[in-house]
């Protein structure tokens, strides 16, 4: 069985859609890449793509599409609702099949390596650092873009690939190895964004909620509605249904209802497979029912 290794990177740029595009076709013109999702979003001045393939095709698609970006992206004119620290926000890759950690990670240097050369400062997280504070992204990225100058100069933030004299167009890259991760949003019928942040609060680790949750409050300009953006990051451990419905119960003191949710990005088959069961109260339900799964061991 041949090895399968996804990325799935965030670049700083969701309104001018022309651009995400070009950034988009570096990766579609890859041989042995699948482009399975890409997504932007216009509030959040953010795009999302998500790809699979061998693991050389996906270092070159990787490798393409960041310097697409970095060539269309000027972070000082980025404004954005979500946190970002650069033009290549954050690249991580996932081990999908026939793959370790350590080769993954072996494959995340490579890239850091290449962003590196181009003037990138480069910070490993996750399993692909040796730092314990570098842990998620969000500890690479703390202080945002606009943080990023001052906190080059202390030799304890030096980036691990990449210059130390602050780049102001590319800023920096959060480069890291994880496992499947799902970005889930849930929207509120509110426009009182302190009532999302306070479900945020609520739900995440950092302040005591779920251990595998990130959450923040964001409010959805344009669309008279407030937002909990998550990820989970290990949905074994930490289910979809119960997160929704603490976040669901949390609204409720307020005198919020949900007015939808949304995934950004690909889901694991096995992470909906708790959703059924919790929602239709199909106790016994398996993946292995679905008859397109059964597909999955035809293709080799």
């Amino acid at each position: 069985m041949k090895k399968i290794l996804m990325c799935v990177p965030n670049i700083s740029e969701g309104k001018d859609l022309d651009a995400v595009e070009l950034v988009v076709d570096e990766v579609r013109q890859i041989s042995g890449v699948t482009l399975l999702d890409y997504s932007w979003d216009q509030n959040h001045n953010r795009s999302v793509l998500t790809y699979l393939g061998d693991p050389q095709s996906v270092i070159e698609a990787t490798k393409n599409m960041a310097a697409k970006a970095l060539e269309l992206i000027d972070m000082r004119n980025h404004q954005g609702s979500h946190p970002r620290i650069g033009a290549v926000d954050v690249v991580p890759f996932v081990p999908v099949r026939n793959m370790n950690i350590d080769e993954t990670v072996a494959i995340a240097h490579q890239v850091g390596r290449f962003l590196g050369e181009q003037g990138v400062h480069v910070y490993y997280y996750a399993q692909a650092s040796d730092k314990p504070e570098r842990t998620t992204p969000s500890s690479v990225r703390k202080g945002q873009y606009e943080g990023l100058k001052d906190r080059l100069k202390d030799p304890t933030w030096y980036p691990d690939k990449g210059p130390t004299e602050f780049n102001p167009r590319a800023g920096a890259t959060a480069l890291g190895v994880r496992m499947p991760l799902i970005a889930f949003n849930v929207n509120l019928h509110t426009t009182d964004v302190s009532i999302a942040e306070q479900i945020a609060k609520a739900v995440r680790r950092i302040s005591g909620g779920y251990q595998f949750v990130r959450a923040m409050g964001l409010s959805l300009e344009g669309q008279d509605l407030a937002q909990v953006s998550m990820d989970l990051d290990n949905y074994i451990k930490t289910p979809i249904h119960r997160v929704l419905e603490t976040v669901r119960c949390e609204a409720a003191r307020y005198g919020v209802s949900v007015a939808g949710c949304e995934f950004i990005g690909p889901v694991p088959l096995a992470a909906l497979e708790e959703c059924i069961r919790f929602y239709v109260q199909a106790h016994d339900f398996s993946v292995d029912q679905v008859i397109e799964n059964s597909l999955l061991s035809l293709i080799d």
